[in-house]
């Protein structure tokens, strides 16, 4: 039986993909801050799905949590076959206006941690000629964002040119960009979402269904829904400055406030 790990897995699409990883039949590693959470998901999925499911408590924007999941990714008696890099946070507050530490920290959690966890699981993926890692990014990476877009831009180039080093080697890499997610995540974090249009919503299952497809069918870049495929198509039209602008504006009105969160939600 496989075993997948996930960062940031105890709400939005970091759930979304336990469940559907545990209903297929795959042993699972949970990483993310909150013990009692991830104990409490742990002991609902074995139960549901009867896989095993172990619990991590790992803080990503901190060296010992970084150097505790590279350990286990790194365990060859008990090889993790899928990585799901999920983990993240946004900032509320355009450039300037959000301290540096805080920027710095986001800087760690999405690109840091992408770079080292997914090099921890892949170097033992490709001796033994089979894995995957799925990084989480957002359709922000294509539009001027800030650092939070800046970051997911990172994660695209570097998945995508991981995979094309990796080609052959039976170790799949993919980017996944999804748009805005209907999870708990707002709520938790106190942001209005009645301005967003409901047709820019997507379904954290049904982002992950398609993920999933995209990584069995070898494409190292999702957009998991074909709103969103018209929308990035549109924008290639639309000049950069005016992009800019707009996602912004969006960014400082619907983005959570500052301090960290174990889960990708925003676009």
């Amino acid at each position: 039986m496989t075993t997948a790990l996930i960062t940031g897995a105890t709400a939005g699409i970091g759930a979304a993909f336990a469940r559907r990883l545990a209903l297929d039949g795959h042993n699972l590693v949970l990483v993310a801050r909150d013990t009692e959470r991830l104990e409490r998901q742990a002991a609902e999925l074995h139960d549901r799905h009867g896989v095993e499911v172990a619990v991590l408590t790992a803080d990503l924007a901190e060296e010992d949590g970084l150097v505790a999941v590279e350990e286990r990714l790194g365990d060859t008696r008990h090889p993790v076959d899928l990585l799901v890099n999920n983990a993240g946070f946004a900032l509320k507050g355009g450039y300037l206006e959000v301290p540096v530490a805080d920027e710095l920290r986001m800087l760690r959690v999405h690109c840091e941690a992408v770079l080292r966890l997914t090099s921890a699981a892949a170097a033992p993926m490709r001796r033994r000629r089979r894995g995957g890692v799925v990084n989480v990014a957002s359709v922000a990476a294509f539009v001027p964002r800030g650092t939070y877009g800046a970051t997911k831009a990172w994660v695209v180039q570097f998945t995508q040119g991981a995979a094309h080093d990796l080609a052959g080697s039976g170790v799949r890499l993919m980017a996944l960009c999804p748009g805005f997610v209907r999870t708990e995540f707002h709520e938790r974090a106190g942001i209005g979402t009645s301005s967003i249009p409901n047709w820019m919503w997507l379904d954290a299952d049904r982002v992950v269904d398609a993920g999933l497809r995209d990584l069995a069918r070898g494409r190292s870049l999702s957009v998991p829904d074909p709103r969103y495929k018209v929308l990035l198509g549109a924008s290639k039209l639309v000049p950069r400055s005016a992009l800019g602008g707009v996602s912004s504006r969006a960014g400082r009105k619907y983005g959570p406030r500052r301090g960290g969160t174990d889960s990708e939600q925003l676009p």
